[in-house]
C-alpha cells in the first residue's frame, strides 16, 4: 500500500526498474541476433546494426537528456521517456524487416537517453543526503540484476516463444512504472537551469559519432578505400573537431571538454568506456560464438553468458566501499588491471572452443567488472570542482555509452575483417592493456583525499 511513510520507495522502485529496463535492453538482444537474422533474412552486418542503432543514439543524446532535466519539469520528462519506450518497443516487436527494427530500436535509444540520466536526477532529488548511499545501492542492484537477466531472457524467449518478445515485455514493465510515479510524486524540489540549449553542438556530435560509427562498421563491407567510407570517416572527423572546438568555447557546453585537462579525469573515463566496449564483446560476440561455433541453443547460449555478469548485483554495493578505504586509484586498476587479465585468457583459449577453458575468465571479470565503474565514477567527481559536478556526471554516461556504441562499432569491423572471434578479443585486449597504462601513470593517488567542494 503506498501512503506518505513509504512513498519515496515506490518511486525509488520505478527509477530502479527505469534503469534495469535500459541495461536489459543493452544485453537481452544479442543472444537472439542469430534467430532474428534468420527469420528477417538479413546480413549478420545489418543484424549488428539492431544492437547499435539503441547504443548510438543512447549515446549522442544522453549528455542532452540530462541537460532537458535541468530546464523542464523531470516528471513530465520521465513519464514521456518511458512511454516512448514502450511504444517503441512494441514497434519493434511487430517489426516486418530489419529497417523497421533497426529504426525502433533508435526510438528506444532515444527513450533510454531520457530515462537513464532522469532516474538519476530523480533519484537524488527525492533521498535526503543521509539516505544517498542506501537508495543508490538499491537503485544499482536491481539495475545490474536485470543486466545479468538479459542475455538469459533472451535466450530462452528466442528459443521457446518468440524473439519478438524480448520487445513486447517491455511495455508491460514501462506501464508499471508510469502508474507507480503518477502515484507517488510528491514534493520533489526542482531548481531550473536558465541557459540555453547548445543544438548546435548536438547536431555536431551526433553527425561526428554518427558518421564515424557507420564508416567502421561498414567500411568491412564497401572497402576501406570506397567512397561511401571515405567520405562519412572525413564528415565525422570534421564534425568530432568542431565539436570540440565548439565546446571549448560554450558558456553552456553539453560536454565540458576543459575537464579533460586533468589526468585523472581522462583516465577515469577512459576505464568506464573500456567497461561498456568489454560488454559489447561479451554480450554479442561471445554469445554468437557459443551459437555459431560451439552449437548452443539461444537459451543455452543466454545462460552460458551469465557467469560473466553473476557476481555484478552483490559486488557493486562493496566496490564502494572498497574506494573509500583504499582510494579510487587502486580500486580503478584493480578493475582494469583484471579485465585486462580476463579478456587475455578468453583470447587465448578461444581456439580451443571448449566453454570451459573460458568459464574462469567470464567468472573472473564479473567479479572485477564492479570496479570499472564506481570506483572510477567516484573519480571523475572527485576531479571536478563543485561547480562542475553536474557535467561531470553526464560525461562519465556519455563516456560510458560511448565506449558501447564505440565498442560494437570496432568489434563489429574486425570481425567483418578477419572472421575470427578471437580476433575480436585480441581488439578488446590491447584497448584494455593501453588503457591500464594510462590510468596506471594518470590516477592520482587519492586515499584520504575529501571531494573539493
Amino acid at each position: 500500500m503506498i501512503n506518505d511513510e513509504n512513498r519515496k520507495w515506490w518511486l525509488l522502485t520505478a527509477m530502479a526498474g527505469g534503469l534495469g529496463l535500459v541495461l536489459f535492453d543493452e544485453t537481452v538482444v544479442g543472444v537472439a541476433l542469430p534467430v532474428i537474422q534468420k527469420e528477417l533474412g538479413i546480413s549478420v552486418l545489418a543484424s549488428h546494426w539492431i544492437v547499435n542503432a539503441y547504443l548510438l543514439v543512447f549515446a549522442c543524446l544522453v549528455a542532452v537528456a540530462g541537460r532537458l532535466g535541468d530546464m523542464l519539469p523531470l516528471k513530465t520528462l520521465y513519464l514521456a521517456g518511458t512511454a516512448l519506450f514502450g511504444i517503441s518497443s512494441i514497434v519493434a516487436g511487430f517489426a516486418p524487416d530489419a529497417g523497421t527494427l533497426i529504426a525502433a530500436r533508435a526510438v528506444q535509444g532515444v527513450a533510454a537517453a531520457l530515462v537513464f540520466p532522469l532516474s538519476l536526477a530523480i533519484v537524488t532529488l527525492m533521498f535526503p543526503e543521509r539516505e544517498h548511499g542506501k537508495a543508490f545501492g538499491i537503485y544499482g542492484m536491481v539495475g545490474t540484476v536485470f543486466l545479468a537477466l538479459g542475455p538469459l531472457v533472451g535466450g530462452v524467449l528466442s528459443d521457446y516463444v518468440s524473439w519478438r518478445w524480448i520487445f513486447w515485455i517491455n511495455p508491460f514493465l514501462t506501464a508499471a512504472m508510469i502508474f507507480l510515479v503518477s502515484k507517488t510524486w510528491s514534493g520533489i524540489e526542482e531548481k531550473k537551469d536558465t541557459r540555453p540549449l547548445d543544438i548546435p553542438g548536438l547536431l555536431l556530435l551526433c553527425i561526428g559519432a554518427g558518421c564515424l560509427v557507420f564508416a567502421l562498421m561498414q567500411g568491412p563491407d564497401y572497402g576501406w578505400l570506397h567512397l561511401y567510407i571515405l567520405l562519412p570517416a572525413l564528415i565525422g572527423g570534421v564534425a568530432s573537431v568542431a565539436f570540440i572546438v565548439r565546446e571549448l568555447r560554450s558558456r553552456a557546453p553539453l560536454i565540458e571538454i576543459a575537464l579533460f585537462r586533468d589526468p585523472t579525469f581522462g583516465a577515469a573515463n577512459a576505464i568506464i568506456f573500456t567497461a561498456q566496449f568489454i560488454k559489447m564483446a561479451l554480450f554479442i560476440f561471445a554469445v554468437l560464438y557459443f551459437q555459431r561455433v560451439l552449437g548452443m541453443n539461444p537459451a543455452l547460449a543466454g545462460a552460458a553468458i551469465v557467469p560473466a555478469v553473476i557476481a555484478q548485483p552483490f559486488l557493486a554495493a562493496p566496490a564502494g566501499r572498497l574506494a573509500d578505504a583504499y582510494g579510487c586509484r587502486k580500486t580503478s586498476l584493480v578493475g582494469i588491471g583484471g579485465s585486462l587479465a580476463a579478456m587475455l585468457v578468453v583470447t587465448l583459449v578461444l581456439p580451443l572452443d571448449n566453454y570451459w577453458a573460458i568459464f574462469p575468465a567470464f567468472l573472473f571479470w564479473s567479479m572485477v567488472a564492479p570496479m570499472l565503474y564506481t570506483p572510477p565514477r567516484k573519480a571523475v567527481m572527485r576531479a571536478a570542482a563543485g561547480t562542475q559536478k553536474g557535467q561531470a556526471g553526464g560525461i562519465a554516461m556519455s563516456a560510458q555509452m560511448l565506449g558501447g556504441t564505440v565498442g560494437m562499432a570496432v568489434c563489429s569491423a574486425v570481425f567483418s575483417t578477419t572472421q575470427s572471434y578471437q580476433g575480436v578479443f585480441a581488439a578488446v585486449t590491447a584497448l584494455a592493456a593501453a588503457v591500464f597504462l594510462y590510468a596506471w601513470f594518470g590516477l592520482k593517488d587519492d586515499t584520504g583525499i575529501a571531494d573539493p567542494g
